[in-house]
């Protein structure tokens, strides 16, 4: 399997033979199940006060009154400290102390990954994403892509490969959250867009278009690749990180 390597001006400057990940069966199964494991590492622990409930003073009336052993308030007939009581504990409330991780086993988190890169070759599954874009996949751009560090640089190499309509979707995508959520840190959605994956170090000139992410081949994951476990992400590769990918596991 060959992709053609493109140039900042979108001319082809020759072909590079792909490593045979991007022959790796497609399993969505396990894209889906090694990306929920990325997302637990970040879920925040959170539970109730362990006094939550119980700090009350309530001692039970006894026997004879004709009335259950609960605790009530010393100045009442009112209960604390139980569950079924108004104000009481709960009765098994969060704890924080439970293990929100998800585990996955070191074989299927790298055929995952392998399934995931095989993804972004495949244009049915690019274009279902809802991606936009000319030509053929895997997009391969020459060496000389890493060395852009200006974005309006950037721009016009997108462009010349036929890529930056999907950043002006992303772009438009921008919207105010519905819920409480807005108040919380995360007050606007946004769809992504393209993947710029590159041999060494991630491409500054990306950082301020909408949507893109990027990361060498030595930090790429599951995640990156497939979104909200949606495998086909449009991905955009340097030469140097075709040939990297030759070297990983």
């Amino acid at each position: 399997m060959k992709a053609q390597i493109k140039g900042l001006d979108g001319s082809v400057q020759g072909e590079i033979e792909l490593p045979a990940v991007f022959a790796e069966e497609y399993r969505p199964d396990l894209i889906r199940k090694a990306v929920i494991a990325i997302q637990s590492t970040r879920y925040q622990p959170h539970g109730t006060y362990v006094n939550a409930g119980v700090e009350s003073v309530g001692t039970g009336w006894g026997s004879g009154r004709g009335a259950s052993h609960v605790p009530r308030l010393h100045n009442g007939s009112r209960a604390v400290k139980v569950p079924q009581a108004r104000g009481g504990r709960q009765a098994h409330p969060p704890k924080v102390e439970k293990v929100l991780t998800k585990e996955i086993n070191k074989k299927e988190k790298a055929r995952a990954k392998r399934s995931a890169i095989a993804a972004t070759s495949n244009p049915d599954l690019v274009r279902g994403r809802g991606h936009l874009f000319e030509g053929d996949v895997p997009i391969v751009m020459a060496d000389e892509f890493e060395t852009v560090s200006r974005t309006r640089d950037l721009v016009r190499a997108l462009s010349a490969v036929g890529v930056y309509a999907d950043v002006e979707k992303a772009k438009g995508s921008r919207k105010v959250r519905a819920g409480r959520g807005k108040m919380r840190g995360r007050r606007f959605k946004q769809k992504k867009s393209l993947l710029i994956v590159t041999a060494n170090e991630p491409l500054t000139a990306a950082r301020n278009l909408a949507g893109v992410d990027a990361v060498p081949v030595t930090a790429l994951n599951v995640e990156h690749l497939a979104p909200g476990t949606h495998a086909g992400r449009l991905t955009v590769w340097t030469q140097g990180a075709i040939r990297r990918l030759e070297e990983q596991p």
